[in-house]
């Protein structure tokens, strides 16, 4: 009997390990705050669904003057922001795409097809509407750039990633609430 459990001790060892390490990595691949994937788990997902999505759309999203509602209101305040914004963003890409916290008060989606969305007036609706915490309605802005695969000579993920940028921060230039 000794044998038997001295033999299987290894095994087992090895076999909790591997549990942990697997849990480990599928946890660094998730926002804790929000639940959206990090820009390292988003990124290979995204990479794919662009490939096989000829009407694949990469949108960023920014939220705007995030920073005053932290100093304003508090950190608690702010990750309230956050985690409805996050919410916002499944919601919108549904089924179809996949949303990341790329870092900060920045964002970004990719669905397989604007049609199998709401829309972007509905995702900048959306993202604007207040975020009620503690007794109070937080104002809520947010900047949105978009590309399509469609626009991208070949379809590469940082080409359309520099593409939804470059529009999100010529809608910031419109002033706020504002995509392209």
């Amino acid at each position: 009997m000794e044998t038997v459990i001295a033999a299987a001790l290894p095994a087992l060892g090895w076999a909790l390990h591997s549990g942990l390490l697997a849990r480990r990595l599928a946890t660094a691949r998730r926002d804790p705050l929000t639940g959206l994937h990090t820009r390292a788990g988003w990124t290979t997902r995204a990479e794919h669904l662009l490939n096989r999505h000829t009407t694949a759309l990469v949108v960023l999203i920014d939220l705007d003057d995030f920073k005053s509602t932290n100093d304003t209101h508090g950190h608690a305040a702010g990750d309230a922001v956050l985690i409805a914004t996050a919410r916002r963003l499944r919601d919108w890409c549904g089924h179809h795409g996949i949303a990341a916290r790329l870092g900060g008060d920045e964002f970004a989606v990719i669905v397989t097809g604007l049609g199998q969305t709401p829309g972007i007036a509905a995702l900048r609706s959306a993202l604007a509407r207040s975020v009620p915490h503690a007794g109070d309605l937080l104002p809520v802005s947010a900047s949105v750039g978009s590309c399509h695969r469609s626009d991208l000579p070949v379809p590469v993920l940082t080409d359309a990633l520099s593409a939804a940028d470059a529009a999100m921060y010529a809608a910031k230039g419109h002033g706020r609430r504002n995509s392209r």
